[in-house]
């Protein structure tokens, strides 16, 4: 029997990546900076780093956002990629960086407290300020 492998890429295509196993439901931040980050609020899923192999690697470019998080974006085409905690097993990929579907449904919004004005979040998935 095969693994599920999810497969993405950047914009350009420049960075690509692919997921072995299943996706855990993704959450949506609604802080500052993933604001700023991302352009609206921040939909990730959270994978093991071992699950995750990335090609193009070279193009991914790091940003210290924190002392404890780092933030992964394509140098070619700007794309956001990855929220990185430092020192942890995990890692955030991008939802729009997947190719097909994730067969993933939103579960969380964090962060409420800090989303902007412009929107509204849809009633029905947990709301946490934190």
């Amino acid at each position: 029997m095969s693994e599920t492998v999810h497969k993405g890429s950047c914009l350009c295509g420049a960075v690509t990546i692919e997921v072995a196993g299943d996706l855990s439901a993704p959450d949506a931040c609604h802080c500052s900076l993933c604001r700023k980050q991302s352009g609206h609020y921040w939909a990730s899923t959270d994978v093991l780093s071992t699950a995750l192999t990335i090609s193009g690697e070279d193009h991914v470019r790091w940003y210290q956002s924190s002392e404890k998080v780092r933030r992964g974006f394509c140098d070619s085409c700007g794309a956001s990629l990855f929220w990185d905690p430092i020192h942890h097993d995990k890692i955030a990929i991008a939802m729009g960086l997947f190719d097909e579907s994730t067969d993933t449904r939103l579960w969380s919004h964090i962060f409420v407290a800090d989303k902007g004005d412009y929107y509204e979040i849809e009633s029905g998935v947990l709301q946490k300020d934190q």
